[in-house]
């Protein structure tokens, strides 16, 4: 007999019981009039009356007709980026949040295996479950070659075998759809292990989406309900989003009453550290999806239930509050608004009337760790010559080149555009829109380099700004109105070990600095927030004009949106799966 069955059979005394509220049956759908006894650290009973197990060491929390539900589930997020999570995950909890299902491509892209493990090793102690996908960036090689090697990709391999790994990581289609991969070799081990692959969606309909969902097992890039249910017909989990990224919660809500809940879960895809301040965390997801029209006890359940059977965390005892789980749970004072009141993790409260009980953690990472943005800022690097390489046609002088316009948030296209001759270069203008866009390679096995084109869109009529927050791409973008500002921003950038930095005549107006992998600041959250205001309102001082500047400059390099992005070797051409130069 465990332990768990004398205080379910009221023989013995709970450590810790919740009466007078209404729980949350994620199974059934329903809300029922119970209490919550736990015993070392797990769900004993749901009994209708606590009473016979409340013995003088027991501590009570009185819900008074509140909701306890089980902690919320992120079913996708990025806590590599942006804030290392083990300085920021006390936000979470506040809001309910006690399990994430994390990619790393912050720290997997530049490190590889042991990108992973120290992002696991970070994570281990917290008061949070965190559970990692394996990025499969350093296997990919639709426009550069792989970065890993054999024994680099097989170290990744081999980590699908942890209990923390729960599966293969986003996959961008145009890697996977009708073309053989390196990443292959992840699937296969995925499969062998019975854990679960991601994707990224965007973009990808119809025949293109049938051949993914031959590869994928979930996908959050659903941005109408009609996505949603295409997404559920041929197979895929589908996972909605609300954070710093996207919105998309309006599809679950437009899909939710022809698609059964169970094929639906909820996430945040990355909450950057001012929406985790003012907004919370998982429980601003679920408010979203009860505004949807989505009914209170399913939205919950998209929650909890549906991404731990997906990822099978409920065989943790993650998801539910029925006896044997992890007594992971919240209360809830109001289902509108999603106020969690009240956090117990592990049978631990940790949160409980405005008063946390757990603080900010310390992770001390490898030295290269914080020394992994090694880029020239070499005059060289920025010019464009007027006598532009035409990729295999020989020199020619252009008139017009290509260019990627910025459109909105992290969506861009193609365009021309004709910058002036100074010197024999092809230089900025911004007086009508036209900046140079630079993306060097930081990589630690990389060889340098890199490539300069233009932008417009973005707004910017002076200076420059450089970060090397740049999405699943182990580089340093600059983008500016002039090389002089740009070379200043990368330098800067080099010398803080990562981070953003704006630059007008010469001069830093503001700064971030991203010291963990180039791509996660360690600063207090709130520190952290304040100085991401601060860039931001450097780059409208400078006369960016768009919607979310920052989201547009890291998003200048990723394949995930098909359009016209940034590589080392030229542009990349997504949805044409190639490399194109500035020349028509």
């Amino acid at each position: 007999m465990n332990d768990l069955q004398p205080v379910a059979l009221g023989d013995d005394p709970a450590d810790l019981a919740v009466t007078g509220g209404r729980v949350c049956l994620p199974e059934l759908g329903e809300f029922r009039a119970r209490d919550v006894v736990i015993r070392d650290g797990r769900v004993a009973a749901l009994p209708e009356d606590a009473d016979p197990v409340i013995g003088e060491d027991t501590r009570v929390l009185t819900a008074d007709d509140r909701v306890i539900a089980p902690g919320f589930v992120d079913a996708h997020t990025h806590l590599d980026l942006h804030q290392t999570f083990e300085s920021a995950y006390h936000y979470a909890i506040e809001g309910g949040t006690t399990t994430v299902v994390s990619e790393v491509t912050g720290y997997g892209p530049a490190f590889g295996a042991e990108g992973v493990e120290q992002f696991l090793a970070a994570t281990s102690y917290l008061p949070v479950r965190v559970r990692a996908a394996v990025p499969p960036q350093p296997l990919v090689d639709t426009f550069e070659p792989r970065r890993a090697d054999d024994e680099g990709a097989e170290a990744l391999a081999d980590l699908l075998a942890d209990d923390r790994v729960v599966g293969v990581g986003e996959t961008d289609w145009i890697h996977a759809v009708g073309r053989d991969t390196p990443v292959e070799l992840l699937y296969e081990r995925a499969a062998e292990e019975d854990k679960t692959v991601s994707g990224h969606a965007a973009g990808c309909r119809g025949e293109k989406l049938a051949a993914f969902a031959s590869v994928i097992d979930d996908d959050h890039e659903a941005i109408s309900g009609e996505d949603v249910v295409e997404r559920v017909e041929n197979g895929v989990h589908a996972i909605g989003r609300y954070g710093s990224i996207r919105d998309d919660v309006e599809a679950i809500g437009d899909a939710y009453p022809g698609v059964p809940t169970a094929e639906l879960s909820l996430s945040t895809d990355g909450m950057w550290p001012r929406e985790l301040i003012d907004e919370g965390c998982m429980d601003a997801v679920v408010r979203r999806a009860v505004e949807e029209g989505v009914e209170p006890a399913d939205a919950i359940r998209m929650a909890t239930l549906n991404p731990a059977r997906h990822f099978g965390l409920d065989e943790e005892g993650v998801g539910s509050l029925s006896p044997g789980n992890v007594a992971d749970l919240v209360i809830i004072n109001d289902l509108e608004t999603v106020n969690v009141t009240t956090v117990v993790s592990g049978g631990e409260v940790v949160f409980n009337n405005g008063e946390a009980t757990v603080a900010p953690r310390n992770h001390e990472y490898p030295d290269h760790f914080y020394d992994s943005v090694q880029v020239s800022a070499d005059p060289d690097q920025f010019r464009v010559p007027a006598e532009v390489e035409a990729y295999g046609d020989g020199d020619t002088s252009a008139d017009e080149v290509r260019a990627i316009e910025h459109q909105r948030g992290l969506v861009s296209g193609e365009t021309t555009v004709s910058p002036p001759v100074e010197d024999g270069e092809l230089v900025a203008d911004p007086e009508n829109g036209i900046l140079k866009a630079t993306l060097l390679d930081r990589h630690p096995k990389g060889e340098g380099g890199g490539f300069t084109g233009f932008l417009t869109g973005l707004g910017l009529d002076s200076g420059a700004v450089a970060t090397s927050v740049v999405w699943e791409t182990t580089g340093v973008l600059a983008v500016g109105a002039n090389d002089a500002d740009a070379r200043a921003a990368v330098a800067r950038v080099a010398e803080m070990g990562g981070g953003w930095a704006v630059v007008e005549d010469g001069e830093v107006l503001a700064e971030l600095p991203t010291r963990v992998a180039g791509v996660c600041s360690d600063l207090e959250v709130e520190e952290t927030a304040k100085l991401y205001d601060a860039v931001e309102a450097a780059l409208r001082r400078l006369g960016a004009d768009g919607d979310r500047p920052m989201l547009a400059l890291q998003t200048l390099a990723f394949p995930g949106v098909p359009a016209l992005k940034l590589s080392f070797s030229g542009y990349a051409d997504i949805l044409n799966r190639e490399i194109v130069g500035l020349t028509l």
